[in-house]
């Protein structure tokens, strides 16, 4: 066997520590690979760095502004300092809400939610795709939504940013194929996370009734499909928008 067999693989999830982004970490780690995550406040990292130990996991948990440009250089360059190899898989997972019509809608409200769920992408992309190139393989996955497809009432916000995350994947993905990286959206639709499942049954029902498979998606649906699109078999497969929303929005 090669030396390079031996180097470990490192898979970061940004906003990978509750909800999907969570899922998206246990299934890279049962993957093989060693997984990285962001967060924000501090101590919240504890009960997400135990679940991955209980699972087998190596795992480790940095604070970081993902909307920030130096925090993300400084991420990345830690992660290379901490394992010793380059970051293989990035999934841009990161994301916030802040809704409202566009009436209401403050300056402060837009901003924020552009910096966390597009920016971001500029900015750990930015920082792990050289390396990436320079190996010759790499894996960008881009978690965007199916209101990044169809818009949602209250979310211009919300709408602009997911939408644009593919329209950044499709031209990185022309960038970087012949290098042997891929970049790819996933735009998921209603999924059963704890958020979601706290919303009121009778409101959960409506949006239920209006899912052709007639039911919420599931966390580990996201996660399986994000590490096929980590994988070697997905190579043939670069720009594209694979929507995963129980046939709720068809394009």
């Amino acid at each position: 066997m090669r030396r390079a067999d031996y180097v470990k693989k490192i898979a970061l999830v940004t906003g990978g520590l509750g909800g999907i982004g969570q899922e998206i970490c246990a299934q890279l780690g049962k993957a093989g690979y060693v997984v990285v995550s962001t967060f924000m406040r501090a101590g919240r990292d504890e009960a997400w760095t135990k679940h991955m130990k209980d699972l087998g996991i190596e795992a480790k948990a940095y604070q970081c502004d993902v909307s920030n440009f130096e925090d993300a250089q400084a991420l990345v360059a830690n992660i290379k300092k901490d394992f010793g190899t380059h970051v293989s898989v990035l999934v841009n997972n990161a994301g916030i809400t802040k809704d409202g019509t566009l009436k209401k809608m403050t300056v402060e409200q837009w901003q924020d939610v552009i910096n966390t769920n597009l920016n971001s992408v500029f900015n750990m992309s930015k920082a792990v795709v050289d390396d990436m190139v320079a190996a010759g393989h790499g894996r960008v996955i881009n978690i965007s939504s199916i209101n990044g497809q169809k818009g949602q009432f209250g979310q211009t916000n919300y709408s602009a940013a997911k939408a644009g995350m593919h329209g950044f994947t499709m031209a990185l993905a022309q960038e970087v194929a012949k290098k042997g990286v891929t970049v790819n959206t996933i735009s998921p639709g209603y999924i059963a996370t704890e958020m979601v499942m706290a919303v009121p049954e009778d409101i959960r029902n409506q949006i239920i009734a209006q899912i052709p498979v007639n039911r919420l998606g599931k966390p580990e649906e996201i996660g399986g499909l994000v590490t096929y699109l980590a994988s070697d078999g997905a190579g043939f497969i670069t720009g594209s928008n694979i929507a995963i929303n129980g046939g709720q929005h068809m394009k």
